[in-house]
């Protein structure tokens, strides 16, 4: 049997177009499901069998899904004050699926985005004058040693896997420290020092959502532990 196609995520509103739901009641803990698509269809096939993989590895893992899943919504809220609603959605669901199988949480990857290309409205094709790409802004040579192409940059599911192996990279620099990870993402030096202290307003933008939507204060304070390395 043919392998289903992948649909091209480029556009960002395939989801709208293809009946995609990112809402609370949609199924894998409300991240995505297909409210309706032609039963055998390319793209309700391999978003179904993509995601379900997914979910099955994290969850022999004994990861907590329930702790994922109720950092999308606070994260699509954040993006959606700097992109349109629909595209908040699709990135912060890329936040939650490039995630899974990893030791980081969605808000590990959403913050960075919105250091990154927050003030861009998170385009695709943003280009720093350094020449960094993407939402995530991998330089082109970064890219290429995570596999992919620089022009694969503008791709949101591409630049969002790219930089998950990127902050990989960083944690094994940093000696498994997180918080020095992610300041690594951007470098060293005052670029770096000044990249810090906007990363962690976006946290807690982030989990100022999180408390809007009735997460406990006790799990709250414990995302806000991070502590400066």
């Amino acid at each position: 049997m043919d392998q289903p196609a992948k649909p091209d995520k480029t556009d960002t509103l395939y989801y709208e177009k293809n009946n995609f739901d990112f809402g609370s009641n949609a199924s894998h803990g409300g991240i995505v499901r297909q409210v309706s698509c032609k039963p055998g269809s390319s793209a309700c096939c391999w978003r179904r069998h993509g995601v379900d993989r997914e979910i099955r590895k994290v969850m022999e893992k004994g990861i907590n899904l329930e702790e994922r899943r109720r950092q999308v919504p606070a994260i699509a809220a954040a993006f959606a004050r700097r992109t349109n609603p629909e595209r908040a959605r699709w990135l912060a669901a890329l936040c939650y699926l490039k995630t899974l199988g990893t030791s980081f949480m969605p808000m590990d990857l959403a913050e960075i985005a919105l250091a990154e290309t927050g003030n861009h409205r998170l385009s695709a094709r943003a280009v720093s004058h350094k020449g960094a790409l993407g939402v995530w802004q991998l330089m082109p040579y970064r890219a290429r040693s995570h596999g992919y192409e620089p022009e694969d940059m503008a791709d949101d599911e591409k630049c969002a896997a790219a930089a998950v192996r990127e902050l990989l990279s960083k944690m094994d620099m940093a000696k498994g420290d997180l918080v020095r990870a992610k300041k690594l993402y951007c470098g060293v030096g005052p670029a770096a020092n000044a990249y810090e202290t906007k990363r962690r307003q976006f946290r807690r933008e982030i989990l100022d959502e999180l408390g809007k939507l009735g997460l406990k204060e006790a799990v709250v304070k414990q995302y806000k532990a991070e502590q400066p390395s």
